[in-house]
């Protein structure tokens, strides 16, 4: 969320600007002796020019950083979202108008009175077309956001489901501070445009529900977190500018197997990101004997996974939480990587300090460092999902938390090759190299450790 009350101040005072910048600047002394025409015109008509051409710009980009930045939050903001672009097309057009008017510029003649005035209302009737239907295609974000908000209705029904989309999670988010995060009392009946069904699950980071689209009739999974364990209303808006802007840069990604986030949105106390639903198994029932998978059905899922990783990596969001949880085979045999940028949504909306976000097993040297992490932190993470799903057993395991932390971070993996001789050695030798703890000594793209990958099926050297 950004703050939307200075964003229209800043868009107001630009609007002035370009409809009145112009006329004032060419009224300074200075205008009057200004050294450069340009078509034809004087020099104080020229100043007027590039003052109406310098405004019209800026008000195209403060309107475009607009729509980039308010979230969708199924209300207002929305509404104000969609209907900044067209609104401003229409000052602008407006602003062009009164300029060539005023200027008299030798475009009007040459193209006729006529014809121009005939292009002048052709492009405002277009505009006023565009206006109008966005204005009733978002009308019901308008309305919901002068309606009451309806209240959450809670239930004392206990829910058992086995339907937990592969959210819940035998490890847990590691913190470090004393406090410990509240759960909520009851389901809420709604979280912005969504009706809220049923729980179904609850994890680390918070409530799952199934969730559905009245607008579309579409079902999706709603994750929750809370977003005012903070008292300081400075530090809680830069919290939930936080949460907006990540879940934005998540919603931006659009790959085949990556699930789609649709919306990110806050409700009360509560921020929510709502998701493709999925059906199917994920790889944390592969990964145990005696049900582990092939050695060429872990390969190939690997170098799906991996290349959907590149993608994202190049798109500047990296996972942070790979693991067999977070990696669905759907029942179209098609593979989903979930939660991509939870994570860091997720210690967005902490306010606690010394927190490591992530599941312990599965996580980077770097990452229990608390040092910056990018793609090659999930290159390490997807390496253990690997060496899991082919021998049954993650590469470190340790009695307690503080001792698997220092066993990732300081202790070798075990060999591949004692644990499976059975396995080309070229596969040992990818896996050793992804699960280096210095980020530098891993492939340095994605990309690389799924071509690395494929070679080990294909019998050549990685």
């Amino acid at each position: 969320m950004i703050n939307t009350s200075r964003c229209a101040l800043h868009y107001v005072l630009m609007t002035c600007a370009v409809f009145f910048a112009g006329p004032a600047f060419s009224k300074l002394p200075a205008a009057q002796s200004f050294p450069f025409t340009l078509f034809g015109l004087s020099g104080t008509q020229t100043v007027h020019l590039i003052a109406q051409a310098v405004g019209v710009t800026a008000l195209f980009l403060i309107a475009a950083r607009i729509v980039h930045l308010i979230p969708d939050d199924g209300r207002g903001q929305s509404f104000l979202k969609r209907m900044t672009l067209p609104v401003t097309t229409l000052f602008i057009v407006m602003a062009v108008d009164k300029t060539f008017r005023v200027l008299g510029i030798s475009l009007i003649d040459s193209v006729g009175t006529a014809r121009y005035a005939i292009a002048q209302t052709a492009v405002l009737t277009l505009t006023g077309l565009w206006i109008t239907t966005t204005w009733l295609v978002n009308f019901d974000a308008l309305h919901r956001f002068f309606a009451t908000s309806p209240k959450p209705t809670h239930h004392t029904t206990s829910l058992t489901t086995t339907e937990t989309l592969g959210q819940e999670e035998d490890d847990c988010d590691v913190d470090t501070s004393p406090r410990h995060s509240t759960t909520q009392a009851g389901s809420p009946s709604t979280l912005g445009r969504y009706k809220v069904l049923k729980e179904l699950g609850r994890g680390a980071m918070g409530v799952v529900y199934l969730g559905k689209d009245p607008t579309i009739q579409r079902f999706v999974a709603i994750k929750t977190m809370r977003l005012d364990e903070n008292d300081d209303s400075d530090k809680l808006h830069e919290m939930k500018t936080r949460f907006f802007r990540e879940a934005e840069s998540t919603g931006r990604l659009s790959h085949p197997n990556i699930v789609t986030i649709f919306d990110a949105g806050e409700e009360g106390p509560l921020g929510y990101i709502a998701m493709e639903l999925l059906e199917g198994t994920t790889l944390k029932d592969w990964s145990r004997k005696p049900k582990l998978l092939s050695f060429e059905q872990v390969i190939s899922i690997a170098v799906t996974v991996a290349e959907a990783m590149d993608y994202a990596h190049q798109q500047g969001v990296v996972h942070r939480d790979i693991k067999p949880a977070n990696i669905m085979l759907t029942r179209e045999q098609v593979i989903k990587i979930m939660d991509f940028g939870i994570a860091k949504m997720a210690m967005s909306a902490k306010t606690q300090t010394n927190i490591v976000m992530g599941t312990p097993t599965y996580m980077s040297p770097e990452q229990i460092a608390g040092k910056k992490v990018d793609g090659r932190s999930d290159m390490f993470s997807l390496a253990v999902v690997m060496f899991e799903l082919l021998t049954g057993r993650p590469p470190f395991l340790a009695d307690n938390v503080s001792a698997l932390l220092f066993a990732i971070a300081q202790t070798p993996h075990p060999s591949l090759k004692t644990l499976r001789p059975d396995l080309p050695p070229t596969v040992k030798t990818v896996i050793d190299r992804a699960l280096q703890k210095d980020p530098a000594q891993r492939y340095r793209r994605a990309s690389e450790f799924a071509t690395a990958l494929r070679s080990c099926t294909q019998g050549l050297a990685a």
